[in-house]
């Protein structure tokens, strides 16, 4: 093996052990929180694996971009915390960064470049998140069985990440050619913003549940390092496997 091929092997454990730790993370925090609101079992499961799906082909792909709305994001939630005190509704918070980082995102786009590829990305990912979180939701139901949270997040990364790589070039080069290049930034930033808002807004402890915030938040807390390992674990697994299968990191656009 060429010290190159290693390089590469080691680059792919550690780029897709990020992207799957991040997206665990996400998936795990919010999994948790939709079922305390009420949502079924695969409603749940479907709204997360979408959520964190695009947040994070966003970080994979347009990592500038998704710093801007991140940004954003953090410096309008402190804003609105400031404002707002302990009087916080989700809602209005996701607003106002999701238009802080909408605002961001026209700026970058204006300043830096117009391109329609990072959300072209960001619909991938999407799209890829549906399929998985259907796939994943249907699998269990038919089995009945209980799947650990470590696993499920495992699971539902090496599926994701999967389905982005393979469907990634044919649907980023049928869609940009579509898309407009000057909403692109402002609307993939203003979603970033948004989910940092809202997971702010959660951290906080401002929402109204018909459960105790104060369990919720504690449970959130808790299955957050369970998601992170798991996704890094299904992350790390699966860009492995797609490495020696020939699928290359370098060769991604």
């Amino acid at each position: 093996m060429t010290k190159d091929r290693i390089t590469a092997i080691v680059m792919t454990l550690f780029v897709w052990g990020f992207a799957g730790a991040l997206f665990g993370a996400i998936f795990a925090g919010l999994y948790q929180v939709l079922l305390a609101l009420g949502l079924m079992g695969w409603q749940a499961l479907l709204v997360t694996t979408a959520t964190a799906a695009v947040t994070t082909s966003a970080f994979y792909s347009a990592m500038p971009v998704a710093l801007v709305g991140s940004m954003a994001g953090v410096l309008a939630a402190i804003g609105y915390l400031i404002v707002a005190g302990h009087d916080i509704h989700l809602v209005l918070m996701m607003t106002v960064t999701g238009g802080a980082g909408v605002i961001a995102g026209g700026f970058y786009a204006w300043m830096i470049a117009r391109d329609s590829q990072p959300l072209a990305q960001a619909l991938t990912g999407f799209t890829a998140g549906v399929l998985a979180g259907c796939v994943l939701a249907l699998g269990l139901a038919i089995s009945g069985q209980h799947v650990s949270l470590f696993v499920l997040a495992a699971s539902v990364v090496a599926l994701v990440g999967s389905l982005f790589q393979l469907s990634e070039r044919w649907l980023v080069t049928h869609s940009t050619a579509w898309l407009p290049a000057g909403l692109s930034a402002p609307v993939v930033a203003g979603l970033i913003a948004a989910v940092v808002g809202a997971s702010i807004g959660i951290m906080d402890g401002a929402m109204a549940l018909t459960i105790s915030s104060k369990a919720m938040i504690g449970q959130v807390v808790h299955d957050i390092p369970i998601g992170f390992m798991g996704g890094l674990s299904g992350g790390a697994i699966t860009g492995l496997i797609l490495e020696l299968l020939g699928f290359r990191l370098e060769e991604h656009r």
